[in-house]
């Protein structure tokens, strides 16, 4: 699958996301790159930055929250493009939700893990 093509997945996954919960994501930037870190575990997506219920009254200046969503590794487990179009969905929205200070354990029994 073309880069052009993942990335409008990712914007389609965006889409589905209620309008109320994306408004409230405040600075935070969403890319994609072809490959997770080299120096660890293959990653699908991954959140950096400092999650909404972290941030305190001292929270300024500060660069934008990163969710990357690694195109390579969710197709190399993906059979075919609606396998695809599922794992990015779920990417998606499971990297968000960190941002939202939701942890891997909560997001697992919920069944977004």
């Amino acid at each position: 699958m073309s880069r052009e093509r993942f990335e409008e997945l990712v914007g389609e996954a965006l889409d589905e996301v209620p309008e109320d919960l994306l408004k409230l994501m405040k600075n935070v930037v969403i890319l994609v790159e072809d490959e997770s870190p080299p120096d660890g575990p293959e990653l699908l997506g991954l959140y950096e930055g400092h999650a909404l219920t972290s941030r305190g009254w001292d929270y300024s200046g500060v660069l934008p929250d990163r969710i990357t969503i690694y195109r390579n590794p969710i197709l190399r487990i993906c059979e075919d493009d609606a396998d695809v179009v599922d794992e990015v969905a779920v990417t998606v929205v499971h990297e968000i939700a960190h941002h939202f200070g939701i942890d891997d354990e909560r997001l697992h029994a919920l069944g977004w893990g």
